[in-house]
């Protein structure tokens, strides 16, 4: 069974309470701000133009999945009316998408708890419209959670509306003090279970998603499984233990993975470990996936692969690479075997993602499947079949 409790508070990788400067500054670790509260605090997401889109992957995800939050609404006018989890692809979900603000804060019984940004541009920046509305959702007394490369307590009149309003702002890549930041010890390898990281061909092609399902299945067959966030959607839907890689200076991001996993198996003593990835390692423009097979040193990496994707997202003119030379590079660079595929089945029918599981199952001799598509009992077998120790703890 697992340890897990209140101590994920000693855990949180970004900074403690001594360290804050300003008082309105808040944690990061946003379930350590829900010990005293009854229930499951409320939230809307802002997710304008892009709700179930590759930019829309804060929202998407929390949607799907999140231990923090009670999503109310979806908040994006080119979708409204709709019911999020159809737009997603998946069953119906009753969280409704809704055109604004005034729409979300009416239909609710009363004014959320939190209002999220769940956009996740390239630029990782804030327009100056959408800091009007993070003003306009903390004069209606709700709490900011922000997953953007920009920190919105820098700014001073966000802070100053936060202060009059006695509000909070999350900034969730906000990092350590630099003076407590960790470069790699080479303790990972004093963790004697098995560690898997989910890597994939490309950025936003549902690595987290898919490390999340993998994680549930595993713990509802009874394994005790902890998973590594290592982006600011993970963390804001409540994984008790990650960092945001993206934030974390180049030098410290293996340290810092290795010290969060390590900690992970101190306190939790698990039969699995699973890490979130981030990019791909082919990918010139994400070197945090280099960092988390360094920081991680997986026993084995599940990869992730949309086959009707033709180009790298936001890179019209990048090709995507073929499976066979991603594991190639993966096997090269980590010495670790790449022990299942995972697909992501974007623009594809049923049948094709059937005839692509079957395809790829013999050219490449491993376990293939759809995490969203297809029966759990497959991820299962696929983590089985790698590591059959496991089955005696099942």
């Amino acid at each position: 069974m697992s340890k897990q409790n209140q101590n994920v508070v000693t855990i949180n990788p970004f900074f403690k309470e001594s360290e804050m400067e300003n008082i309105h500054i808040s944690m990061p670790s946003i379930s350590t701000l829900n010990l005293s509260k009854p229930s499951i605090p409320t939230a809307i997401i802002y997710c304008e133009a892009n709700f179930g889109k590759i930019d829309g992957k804060t929202a998407n995800g929390l949607v799907r999945h999140s231990q923090n939050y009670r999503v109310l609404s979806v908040i994006d006018s080119q979708q409204a009316g709709l019911d999020s989890g159809v737009v997603l692809g998946d069953e119906i979900n009753e969280i409704p998408i809704v055109s604004d603000l005034g729409e979300a804060v009416a239909i609710a019984d009363e004014t959320p708890d939190y209002f999220i940004f769940g956009l996740a541009p390239s630029s990782g920046m804030l327009s100056e419209s959408e800091k009007n509305l993070i003003l306009e959702a903390m004069a209606l007394k709700m709490h900011i959670v922000n997953g953007l490369h920009e920190f919105l307590n820098d700014d001073p009149q966000l802070v100053e509306a936060s202060i009059a309003n006695n509000v909070e702002i999350l900034d969730i890549r906000r990092p350590k003090n630099k003076k407590n930041l960790q470069a790699f010890s080479g303790k990972i390898h004093n963790t004697k279970c098995p560690r898997i990281a989910i890597m994939g061909t490309d950025c936003a092609i549902g690595k987290r998603t898919t490390a999340t399902m993998l994680t549930k299945t595993l713990q509802e067959h009874g394994l005790n499984v902890v998973m590594i966030a290592t982006g600011q959607t993970g963390i804001i839907q409540g994984a008790p233990y990650g960092v945001a890689l993206g934030a974390v200076p180049s030098q410290f991001c293996a340290g810092e993975l290795e010290a969060v996993i390590v900690k992970a198996y101190e306190l939790e003593e698990p039969d699995l470990i699973i890490i979130e990835g981030q990019g791909a390692l082919s990918h010139p423009a994400f070197s945090t996936s280099a960092f988390i097979l360094r920081g991680s040193c997986p026993t084995g990496v599940i990869l992730q692969h949309a086959p009707n994707r033709l180009s790298r997202s936001d890179f019209p003119k990048m090709p995507m690479p073929s499976i066979a030379s991603e594991i190639e590079l993966i096997e090269m660079f980590a010495d670790t075997p790449v022990i299942g595929l995972t697909l992501n089945h974007e623009n594809m029918s049923s049948d094709e993602i059937l005839s692509k599981i079957q395809e790829y199952s013999a050219e490449f001799a491993i376990p293939v499947t759809d995490a969203l598509s297809q029966p759990t009992e497959h991820l299962l077998q696929m983590v089985l079949s790698a590591f059959p120790d496991l089955n005696e703890n099942l």
